[in-house]
């Protein structure tokens, strides 16, 4: 051992209590960071002497030779990690779907003074005074009025849910564009961490950075996170190249040949650079013209600025039926998108193609005149329910309230049977059988005494007054149009077999159960947000426990480093002053 050993082992342990010190700055300085992870200086001897050889020195068993930093570690379980993506991506489903539900109830507002039960209330009372006194110019305007009142609150109804609908459907768009910038970012990360470990570095920071965007991410789709080793000499501590796939089940995904859809590639298989374009597969949207969705598709990015996500979506499609394509893309069709989360849930509610009403699977068929063909689907998902429900309503409505008015008589006494008190406007040349549509007609706002109160066309009889106000509780087997002898057209005026209502429904009951089966929605998707929440709260704690920078921690490992490195120096000085003996004091007896 060398003379001067004692200084090298005072100046090891200088150089590891400074780095424990700088390390326990880092902590406290990002003490407020989110997604940082406390890190540590895992201190370890350094090998004694001397090593176990042939020609050891013969000295009574080994001289320590002081401390080193083996490694900089970030204190971090991967376990909870696992945990926290698995709720988040609960949370993130649950939240957005109580916010949709949310804006259902708010369109609809019951029970309330404004909503359409209030409206439909103060039409019948407006029919019931109007059957008392028929011959009553004002009790016919007040009738006249709560009709385009009730017209009113169907059309607004209707065009509201239209536009939460269209929100949905932007913020599919949205959080596309994130989704896709999100795994840009882990990409570009793997890129840095993939230059770094082959040299033996540990890029803590570029791992929490890292972690930090995977949980983000977590929160749009269910995900699965797997690590490959770097080239080189990577440390023991390294963690690797991140390689992100989607939860789906096999059979949901098309084209996929057995192999799950990757988002990001960091395996470095098939010679894809970490970092790279080729590691990346972004999400793109397919909608049909009604913009419900078709499929989600997993391909390369689009970067070409002059190519619209349309056009780009577009030539995906054209992809699958070009035999000359070098890759068919991978994709999930929008009625098989079971992958749990945040856009799973914007795609149920802002609605997307299903199979065909006769069972014929909704599928892409082929590609011409620039456009993709597909067997024929039919719109499902929240919105498209809820808009169906309010339609059917307001149809069965309107037809038996015309039938019941065109057997009364006007004020004049004429038979009201050859115009209609409520009617639909056109679209295309078509009649639009929608809530969206329903108007009253000019034969009864233009002139109130074309109002059929009377049953047998004196002007003093109410009775079809009355006859109108039962329409709305009355049950459908007891409705006109429902009643083969009628004659009555039901197809042509808008009812097929999806829009006929049960024999013992009313109108009244079947506008009770949409509300009572939003509400319960509603309730349900509150209730699993609280519990998806609360989870996902216990699992932070039990992370922020293991990973967070507790300052008073922090300032006792200060306190600790700082008086090992003065005791150090003062190891350095005592060693110092040793060393000055021996070569400036010895060796001076009789001069």
């Amino acid at each position: 051992m060398s003379t001067f050993s004692g200084l090298e082992v005072a100046k090891r342990a200088l150089s590891t209590q400074q780095s424990a010190l700088y390390t326990t700055g880092h902590n406290i300085s990002n003490a407020n960071t989110e997604g940082y992870s406390r890190q540590r200086v895992n201190m370890t001897q350094s090998s004694a002497y001397p090593s176990a050889s042939r020609n050891r020195p013969e000295i009574p068993g080994q001289i320590g030779t002081g401390v080193e930093a083996g490694s900089i570690q970030r204190i971090r379980d991967s376990f909870i990690d696992k945990q926290f993506r698995q709720e988040n991506t609960k949370v993130g489903y649950y939240q957005s779907r109580t916010d949709m539900m949310s804006k259902l109830e708010t369109i609809l507002n019951e029970p309330s003074e404004q909503g359409i039960s209030e409206t439909f209330d103060q039409f019948w009372e407006s029919l019931q005074d109007l059957s008392t006194n028929p011959e009553d110019a004002g009790a016919r305007s007040v009738v006249k009025q709560r009709a385009l009142a009730l017209a009113e609150v169907f059309n607004y109804t209707s065009e509201s849910i239209e536009e939460v609908r269209t929100n949905l459907k932007n913020e599919i768009d949205v959080e596309q564009s994130e989704i896709n910038s999100l795994v840009d970012q882990i990409n570009d990360l793997n890129g840095q961490i993939a230059n770094v470990e082959p040299h033996g570095l540990v890029p803590n920071d570029l791992y929490d950075k890292r972690d930090h965007l995977i949980d983000e991410l977590s929160e749009y789709m269910d995900i699965n996170v797997t690590y490959s080793e770097s080239s080189g000499k990577p440390s023991d501590l390294a963690q690797g190249i991140a390689t992100i796939t989607v939860k789906a089940d096999d059979e949901d995904i098309q084209n996929n040949s057995g192999q799950a859809i990757t988002l990001v590639n960091g395996s470095g298989e098939d010679g894809v650079v970490p970092g790279s374009d080729e590691a990346v597969n972004h999400m793109h949207v397919d909608y049909d013209e009604d913009n419900n969705v078709r499929a989600v598709f997993f391909a390369d990015p689009n970067r070409d600025s002059s190519v619209t996500e349309e056009e780009y979506v577009a030539g995906l499609t054209e992809d699958l039926f070009d035999a000359d394509a070098a890759n068919d893309p991978m994709f999930i069709y929008g009625k098989d998108y079971e992958v749990n989360g945040k856009f799973a849930s914007l795609i149920e509610g802002a609605g997307y193609v299903a199979d065909g009403e006769d069972g014929t699977a909704f599928e892409y068929t082929g590609f011409a005149d620039g456009e993709v063909q597909t067997s024929e689907g039919i719109p499902a998902g929240e919105i498209n329910v809820m808009l169906e429900k309010i339609d059917k309503m307001v149809v069965n409505f309107a037809n038996e309230f015309n039938q019941v008015h065109q057997q009364g008589y006007t004020l004049d006494g004429e038979q009201a049977d050859d115009f209609n008190f409520f009617d639909f406007k056109e679209v295309d040349g078509e009649k639009d059988y929608s809530a969206e549509s329903i108007y009253v007609t000019e034969d009864i706002t233009e002139n109130t005494d074309n109002i059929a109160a009377s049953s047998d066309g004196t002007s003093g009889n109410g009775e079809n007054a009355i006859n109108l106000s039962e329409v709305y509780s009355k049950l459908k087997s007891d409705y006109t149009i429902y009643d083969d002898a009628s004659g009555y057209d039901l197809e042509a005026n808008g009812i097929d077999d999806d829009r006929e209502l049960s024999s013992k429904t009313s109108i009244k009951s079947f506008y009770e159960s949409i509300i009572g089966d939003l509400g319960v929605a509603s309730e349900e998707a509150q209730r699993m947000q609280s519990n998806t929440l609360t989870l996902k709260q216990q699992v932070q704690e039990s992370r922020q426990s293991i990973s967070s920078v507790s300052l008073d921690e922090e300032m006792t490992n200060m306190i600790q480093y700082q008086h090992a490195y003065n005791a150090a120096a003062r190891n350095m000085t005592a060693v110092d002053e040793m060393l000055d003996r021996i070569i400036n004091s010895m060796g001076l007896v009789g001069r």
